[in-house]
Parts: structure tokens; sequence; C-alpha cells
């Protein structure tokens, strides 16, 4: 079964800046809207980036003019490019389409930001 692949995660001080990558397990031929979602023990999965296949792109206010999402539509990869990172922004960061599809989970990547 298809489900998404996020690497890129890491540990890095604040102000500091990560690009995260997620690409499909295998083929993925509908023109989904994709996004990336964040996940902490405290809170509820988060949206907090979209695309769609035409690249319009929607951002939650706690990350606007700092994180940029970006895609792939011949594979339906998809990139979300962060600075300025805050402690705020550690999570687990999952990409998946719109809306969330338990199928397509993957196993998140891990970042977090701290001094």
């Amino acid at each position: 079964q298809v489900h998404f692949v996020e690497s890129g995660g890491g540990l890095v001080q604040p102000g500091g800046s990560l690009r995260l990558s997620c690409a499909p397990s295998g083929s993925i031929f509908e023109k989904y809207i994709l996004g990336w979602y964040r996940q902490t023990p405290e809170k509820q999965r988060e949206l907090i980036a979209r695309i769609t296949y035409g690249g319009a792109t929607y951002y939650a206010d706690s990350v606007k003019d700092r994180f940029t999402i970006s895609r792939h539509n011949g594979n339906n990869t998809v990139w979300l490019q962060m600075t300025n990172l805050k402690p705020e922004d550690t999570a687990v960061y999952y990409c998946n389409r719109i809306p969330f599809s338990t199928e397509f989970r993957g196993q998140g990547t891990q970042v977090t930001v701290s001094s």
C-alpha cells in the first residue's frame, strides 16, 4: 500500500533552517492537494501548509512568512523549506493529502528546535 515517506528533520538551533522532503512510496496518479502537518504529544495534528496541483498555497499563521511549500507534480513529491525556526516549531512533521488520509500516513520526521 502506498504511503508517504518524510525526511530531512533534525535538531536545529533557534533561527536556523531545515528543508523537509516527502515522496510517495509508490505511484500516485491523482492530482491531490498536498500538505504538511505537524503534531506534538500536547497538540492535535495541525495543518501548517498546503499546495494545490496548480501551485496555489496556504499557510497557517504560525508559519506564514517563515515556511515555503513546493511540489513536483510528476511524482507527487513535496518539500517544506523552513526558516527562522522557533522552539514552538518542535514537532513530528508529516506530509499527506488534503484531507489527511490514514492510508497514506508515513512515519513522519522529527524536527527539534533547541539551543
